[in-house]
């Protein structure tokens, strides 16, 4: 856990959430703040501060995010209308929490714009 991640206290507990799934490496939840009707985190437990601290032997982990990811979709029921799954990465790619997240979004036509 790294001291301040306000993803890292949601995995500890400190602060309470919207849960969709849960394992031992990954917690998804609904965003706050959600950009459409559909809005979910998708986080590994363990802090990863962003993709670009991800490491060779993440493989595995990152390919399991986006299968759950996949199944998320099918579950909230916009696997087949469309969604998508968003990284941020940095302060200038619009990372807003320092721990690799993605974010699925869907329920809604969504802009063809990004940013």
């Amino acid at each position: 856990m790294a001291e301040g991640c306000l993803f890292c206290r949601i995995v500890a507990g400190e602060i309470s959430s919207d849960i969709v799934y849960q394992d031992k490496e990954i917690l998804a939840f609904r965003d706050i703040s959600p950009q459409a009707p559909k809005h979910v985190i998708i986080i590994p437990k363990t802090h990863i501060a962003s993709l670009t601290e991800l490491t060779e032997q993440q493989r595995g982990l990152i390919g399991r995010l986006i299968i759950l990811a996949r199944n998320l979709a099918e579950k909230e029921g916009i696997a087949e209308s469309g969604y998508r799954l968003a990284i941020n990465c940095g302060p200038e790619g619009g990372q807003v929490v320092p721990h690799l997240h993605f974010h699925l979004i869907g329920g809604r036509k969504l802009s063809d714009q990004l940013g």
